[in-house]
């Protein structure tokens, strides 16, 4: 790796990151499991699965070629076909964001500072050695992050996402791009991806994302789960194995459904149910998910490019031809999609219409980091829009750091006791 310090404050920032991230994970680990004594036994998995693996101890990838990646519009499936494990990269710690701030203005999304401080001090979960870094062009700062890969000394791919995705000309260009990645992936892992490859990948990543669907179906009813373990449970599915990944929330969706039959909900009869939305939360910044649910309200919907958003769709093939899959495989990429990077943009408020129906939802509370001008810039459009549903709606401009608890709070306890005073 190139250095932009000595090699001496290289090491130096390194072991100091390494401390401090580890810290960070097991504070905010311990603090979504210690102060809510009513967790499902089966989030256990998840919970050993972050302390393990965000912190180096879980080598279960070491010797696998990994494709890292940093947004949604990856296509999974083409990565698994060419045998090849996805991880996505993209980091809520603050420990990382401290560190990105050495190379980028401070005025930066912290996502993008976090995720930058992590590549460079190779602080990656699993101890991952990537053979490609991924990194989509859904905003200014990411596109500049990106140029960033030869000083950092690791291989970052620009994919180039096209700015609006409800024209036959985007649908076209974004088919030459996935058609480009395909080509540079079977050129990084040696491998081709074939008919047989591709279709079990198509399978594989669909039956995940049938069990998330009955996941959020069960959080349609009277709360069970927190948000901050369904956040964390929809996290996981950034590094872990899929398949296992699978078999642990359909084990942990047995359990909620007894839950249900028994009547053990989380949080009391009046609790507030919220749609979060906005900038995702990424653990370990979980403050504000934490926070509304320590106060008395109940996180049923998230509409996060790091949760719904991730899972929720998938591949409609009509044949299971090369030439048909790889083009549905693109589509899914970008037509379901409703990040703020794409004009217009109206289907985002669509979903979160029908989130705010499904889930029975009081109020809306949209997070904004500070930086992140695409979401900043929706929040308006979309504030009014929930206001028209005559659903009240809190805006919350925030960063990665934790000193400004009091202050949410304060904001936070006001508008969950004006929902509580509606019911």
């Amino acid at each position: 790796m190139q250095h932009t310090v000595s090699k001496d404050r290289y090491e130096r920032m390194r072991k100091t990151g390494s401390i401090h991230y580890s810290m960070e994970i097991k504070r905010n680990l311990a603090e979504m499991v210690d102060k809510f004594p009513d967790n499902p036994q089966g989030m256990n998995y998840f919970y050993d699965r972050y302390e393990k693996f965000l912190s180096g101890d879980d080598t279960s990838y070491q010797g696998k070629k990994v494709v890292a990646s940093m947004c949604i519009h990856v296509p999974l499936e083409l990565i698994y076909a060419v045998g090849a494990v996805p991880v996505r990269i993209c980091s809520g710690a603050y420990s990382m964001d401290q560190i990105g701030t050495e190379f980028l203005p401070a005025k930066t999304c912290p996502m993008v500072k976090s995720t930058l401080g992590a590549i460079y001090l190779d602080i990656l979960p699993g101890n991952i050695d990537p053979v490609l870094i991924v990194n989509p062009a859904t905003c200014d700062q990411k596109k500049k992050m990106g140029e960033m890969g030869d000083e950092l000394g690791k291989p970052l791919y620009l994919l180039e996402v096209p700015p609006t995705k409800d024209t036959e000309e985007a649908r076209r260009y974004w088919h030459r791009v996935i058609k480009k990645f395909v080509k540079k992936l079977e050129s990084v892992t040696g491998n081709k991806i074939t008919r047989r490859s591709l279709k079990r990948a198509i399978k594989m990543v669909a039956k995940a994302q049938a069990e998330y669907r009955r996941f959020n179906q069960i959080r349609k009813t009277a709360p069970v789960i927190y948000g901050k373990d369904a956040i964390l449970v929809t996290n996981a599915y950034f590094f872990d194995d899929i398949e296992r990944w699978t078999q642990k929330l359909s084990e942990l969706n047995d359990e909620l459904e007894k839950r249900i039959e028994q009547k053990v909900y989380v949080g009391k009869a009046h609790s507030p149910r919220i749609l979060l939305t906005g900038s995702p939360s990424i653990f370990p910044n979980v403050k504000l998910p934490v926070l509304i649910e320590e106060l008395g309200g109940v996180v049923v919907y998230e509409e996060f490019c790091s949760t719904s958003r991730m899972i929720w769709d998938t591949v409609a093939v009509d044949e299971w031809f090369l030439y048909d899959m790889i083009p549905a495989v693109a589509d899914r990429y970008l037509k379901p999609s409703t990040c703020p990077n794409f004009s217009p943009n109206d289907d985002r408020k669509r979903k979160i219409a029908k989130g705010i129906e499904d889930f029975k939802v009081d109020g809306v509370i949209y997070q904004t980091f500070t930086g992140c001008q695409l979401y900043d810039m929706e929040s308006r459009t979309v504030g009014n829009f929930v206001e028209s549903l005559g659903v009240s709606t809190l805006f919350i401009e925030s960063d990665y750091n934790p000193d400004d608890f009091g202050q949410l709070t304060t904001r936070l306890e006001a508008f969950l006791d004006s929902l509580k005073n509606k019911k």
